[in-house]
């Protein structure tokens, strides 16, 4: 287990799946952890069993919606507060939704760049004004991307295009940040076995197991893991990059024949 004793980690999108998973071993390895997540009950709730779980009031959760600006910057400045410093920011929360383009709505689209985007831009904004200012000299931004990002992936056509467009912030952002010590990274997770991705598709695990080179679908230890690397000093030499968490699914992108084209829970928003 890495150790993360004194640092302080947001975490946005965290009520449940890999964001959850984030926090709960940020907190086990000694962090103090700001749990986002748009449902604030269920922020609430996250944090509450993830505290239970460490024996230590570790967690503090925050319910609001990360296209919200004015909340972002209200949690990130209470956090740096409160702690007098911010080591790791990952932007986590975003917005999965199928939809055909000939169909595609202006309502959907703007909902789904206000999170994805918007979202991941103003959390980086926030969380680097406040490690500069607090003297933070080895800062970690990190982005949740996806493999639709680089991938073409049928009715996912505005979510696949913010993701790109993380993985392209993650460099720039790298150049503009680095004289601070802050390196951003974006990660982009394969097929991952989450509560929506179960929930879009029973049989998700046995559909994108074949379909891997490796043979196996990703769990939310998978990605967390890769996050906990990107956030040590051992990974300060790596900036501006996305780290494909797959099992090799890229290199030749296969999609199971039974996967649904417009997975009911995905298509709709919130």
């Amino acid at each position: 287990m890495k150790s993360f004793d004194e640092y302080v980690v947001v975490v946005t999108g965290a009520g449940q799946g890999i964001g959850y998973g984030l926090c709960l071993a940020f907190a086990k390895a000694g962090a103090k952890v700001a749990l986002n997540d748009l449902d604030g009950d269920l922020a609430i709730a996250a944090a509450h069993k993830i505290n239970e779980q460490v024996c230590a009031e570790a967690v503090t959760p925050y319910g609001f919606d990360t296209a919200e600006v004015a909340a972002v910057r209200t949690m990130i400045d209470a956090v740096s507060h409160k702690h007098g410093r911010l080591d790791v920011a990952i932007a986590n929360a975003g917005l999965s939704h199928f939809g055909r383009f000939l169909d595609y709505t202006p309502e959907a689209f703007d909902r789904v760049t206000a999170v994805n985007l918007r979202g991941t831009f103003f959390t980086a904004q926030a969380a680097a004004r406040a490690m500069i200012k607090t003297g933070t000299k080895s800062g970690r931004l990190i982005f949740m991307s996806s493999v639709t990002g680089n991938q073409a992936y049928p009715n996912l056509n505005a979510y696949g295009m913010t993701k790109a467009g993380i993985q392209q912030l993650a460099r720039v952002l790298a150049v503009e940040l680095g004289a601070h010590g802050i390196t951003v990274n974006a990660i982009a997770p394969g097929a991952t076995v989450t509560e929506r991705t179960m929930a879009d598709d029973p049989s998700y695990d046995t559909n994108w197991q074949g379909v891997a080179p490796n043979q196996r679908v990703a769990q939310v230890e998978d990605i967390v893991e890769t996050a906990l690397f990107l956030a040590t000093p051992q990974a300060r030499h790596i900036t501006g990059q996305t780290i494909m968490v797959d099992g090799g699914w890229t290199l030749i992108s296969p999609i199971p024949e039974a996967t649904p084209d417009i997975p009911d829970t995905s298509s709709k928003l919130r």
